[in-house]
């Protein structure tokens, strides 16, 4: 038996572990022609759910090393591949008849392509693989999601750490002098990402991409505008990019873009390598979006959010059948949806029998007036749905839905539980303070607290009508343009004072109508009633 006969092979997820390089590295090097095929056959030693997988000499190893010091060295990719090649058909030939073990599903043999494809998908590219630069924004061009590869070459500085989204807005980071100094042709840059801006937006709306614009900004976006062409609206765009560096190096990409209702991906290969499932990684629309969702940066925004309560559910539920009792909810979601969609809500997660909505302050700056209109419009229709029931099931039930509005600024993300549900979330106080408030409230009450009413100036308060409810002797007194802390509301009631100790100190009102027009709530109170 000859010398090559008696080369040792090894599996592909051992040269992986051993070389220290990713598995859209080894597709790269097998389609440059710089280390061979993988010979594809069944796993040694019955690897459970692995039908087959490839094997390659272990001469790859030095193969690999040597690529390594080329690279360190500053070589590019196209002449290593060359040198490589040259010495590669000796060194690295497989020998014997199993060079091309034949497939029993095909009847064929495997192509390189084929092979990594049939290692139980472990050399498929995904989102974690990717090694060259990428981020996501969203349509206000603000970074949602970037890898460090991205941070490190294109941008020159760590964009993850800036946790207020505004200061993550592409156009505001290249217009920034840090850049400037790190990528000469910042130029161009600017303008290849304007070309999709023009896709999207009108000119009058340059000046509102982020606060703090000067005029020189301004003047400058608005020429670029104008000098930019639209770029063809395609499923996957590609488009050669170079950046300059300050230090004078030269880096050509081939930038490819693709479109989600979440905002643009973009991600970078050098345009002198082969960069190997690309297409189809991008093509794979629900897993790259959830996928780059479930990363999403946090974000420190300022927002209302507005939790609301179907009040005696369990009572509710166990009064129906479960059919109706599923028709009830899914119905009364469906109705107070169009509130929320008219006062611009984000739908955050549903709670048991409750709902979470935020309205956000980058996409609004009425988004305090909106929370509260939005919880009155509810109401309204609350009283509707609720009639609506009552004369179906000739019952007695009055169906309140308690609401609960706070004010704050926390940190802002989302989680994507599968590839078609996205949930926005926000974690701090602001969100467990309308949370609590909505359970204190009772009979379609809407309790908010002092912070939210100060966020608000004379002209917007006063358009409303709100206060505490006293009791005095036998009836009951509404003191109009007042606070109280939770835990004066709730004397004469111990266990509601136990119950809600964690919130006892918290100043709050409760919101009755809006003076405009929206009909008042009558026998309205809190949790002591």
């Amino acid at each position: 038996m000859g010398e090559k006969e008696k080369q040792k092979l090894i599996d592909s997820k051992e040269l992986l572990n051993r070389s220290d390089i990713s598995r859209a590295t080894l597709n790269n090097y097998i389609k440059l022609g710089i280390i061979p095929r993988p010979l594809v056959k069944s796993p040694a030693g019955g690897l459970k759910g692995t039908k087959k997988i490839g094997y390659f000499p272990e001469t790859v190893l030095d193969t690999i090393s040597e690529i390594k010091k080329m690279k360190g060295e500053g070589k590019s990719m196209g002449s290593i591949a060359r040198k490589v090649r040259a010495v590669t058909d000796e060194r690295t030939s497989y020998a014997g008849p199993e060079r091309r073990e034949p497939d029993p599903s095909s009847g064929g043999p495997q192509d390189a392509g084929t092979a990594i494809q049939m290692e139980d998908d472990c050399l498929k590219l995904t989102l974690d693989e990717i090694k060259t630069p990428a981020y996501l924004l969203n349509y206000q061009f603000e970074i949602e999601w970037i890898n460090e590869t991205a941070e490190h070459s294109i941008f020159g500085k760590p964009i993850k750490s800036i946790r207020n989204v505004e200061l993550r807005n592409v156009f505001r980071l290249f217009l920034s002098w840090e850049f400037s100094s790190f990528v000469r042709n910042w130029e161009n840059f600017l303008d290849y990402h304007m070309a999709f801006y023009k896709v999207k937006m009108e000119k009058e709306n340059l000046s509102q991409l982020y606060t703090g614009m000067s005029r020189r900004e301004t003047q400058y976006l608005h020429t670029a505008y104008d000098r930019v062409q639209k770029i063809p609206m395609e499923k996957i765009y590609q488009h050669v990019v170079d950046i300059e560096g300050s230090s004078g190096t030269k880096d050509r990409y081939i930038v490819y873009t693709t479109f989600f209702r979440e905002g643009m991906f973009f991600l970078y290969t050098h345009a002198d390598t082969v960069t190997e499932g690309i297409t189809e990684f991008l093509s794979n629309r629900e897993v790259v979006v959830r996928d780059l969702l479930q990363q999403r940066l946090p974000t420190l925004v300022s927002f209302s959010v507005l939790v609301a309560d179907l009040q005696n559910s369990v009572r509710i539920c166990a009064e129906l059948p479960p059919e109706e009792y599923f028709e009830l909810i899914n119905s009364m979601w469906r109705i107070l949806e169009e509130s929320f969609r008219q006062y611009n809500g984000i739908y955050g997660k549903r709670i048991g029998d409750g709902v979470v909505y935020y309205f956000l302050k980058k996409q609004d700056p009425d988004y305090i007036m909106n929370s509260i209109n939005c919880a009155l419009a509810i109401r309204e229709r609350m009283t509707g749905f609720s009639n609506e029931w009552k004369a179906r099931k000739k019952w007695l039930n009055d169906l309140y839905l308690n609401m609960g509005i706070n004010e704050g600024q926390e940190y802002f993300s989302t989680t994507a539980p599968s590839s078609t549900n996205v949930e926005f979330t926000a974690l701090g106080d602001t969100i467990n303070y309308a949370s609590r408030l909505s359970n204190l409230a009772r009979y379609g009450t809407i309790l908010t607290t002092k912070n939210l009413m100060n966020q608000l100036d004379d002209p917007h308060r006063g358009k409303f009508r709100y206060g505490i409810r006293k009791k005095a002797e036998d009836r009951e007194v509404f003191i109009e343009n007042v606070f109280s802390r939770v835990d004066d509301l709730l004397k004469g009631n111990e266990t509601w004072r136990q119950r809600f100790a964690d919130i006892s100190t918290l100043p709050i009102t409760e919101i009755v109508d809006n003076k405009a027009g929206i009909s008042k709530q009558q026998g309205t109170g809190n949790g002591n009633t």
